[in-house]
């Protein structure tokens, strides 16, 4: 994620509340425009997904933290006048509550760069983070990352050869169930190593220009 390192001003406001426009990062059409208050902001950088100060809620709220529709962060810019933010995000789902792209009705062509691939980035940071940073003794994703990167690198080669072996037979339900296996624990391993889904996509971009 790049965030600029410029500082927002919150005092401006006496609610302490600063306007933050959400830009789809693919298509650069405007998404919704939501509030943060500081504590908000410091939640969207260390998370990845925006959290807004609801005014209407008087709390903090984070998008997509009932319907799923999560705004995935990755690129945070920061106005002349420090009192305005903008955030390019991938959106996981339909931004507006109604089920629209965006919440000023414009549709955003759906191409490879959203869709089904952005469950991933959503799985990542939405799921895979969240157990990270509040560990649960009944999540099996947190007993991974008790366990430390050489274990759960092992683990992602051993549903490597899985793969291998369902591969070799018919039963094309199975072949996906340990295909899905396999990117579950590898992107488990890429949040160990701090390390977003989206830069290895870059790397591939970079490999088929």
């Amino acid at each position: 994620m790049n965030k600029n390192k410029s500082t927002i001003a919150f005092d401006k406001s006496a609610d302490g509340l600063v306007p933050v426009v959400i830009q789809d990062v693919h298509s650069d059409k405007v998404l919704m425009l939501g509030f943060m208050n500081e504590e908000a902001y410091e939640k969207t950088l260390q998370e990845g997904t925006v959290t807004f100060y609801s005014r209407s809620k008087q709390r903090l709220w984070t998008k997509g933290e009932t319907s799923g529709n999560f705004l995935l962060v990755k690129e945070v810019l920061i106005d002349c006048d420090q009192d305005t933010v903008l955030i390019k995000a991938a959106p996981a789902g339909p931004t507006c509550h109604t089920g629209a792209d965006t919440c000023f009705g414009e549709v955003i062509e759906k191409n490879s760069s959203r869709g089904e691939a952005a469950f991933l980035n959503y799985l990542q940071k939405a799921v895979i983070r969240d157990r990270k940073l509040n560990p649960s003794e009944s999540s099996y994703t947190t007993s991974l990352f008790n366990l430390g990167i050489n274990k759960i690198a092992q683990k992602v080669g051993e549903e490597a050869v899985e793969v291998v072996i369902e591969a070799k037979d018919d039963n094309d339900d199975l072949f996906k169930g340990e295909v899905s296996d396999l990117l579950f624990h590898l992107l488990v391993l890429l949040e160990q190593k701090n390390i977003d889904l989206d830069d290895v996509i870059s790397v591939l971009r970079s490999r088929h220009a």
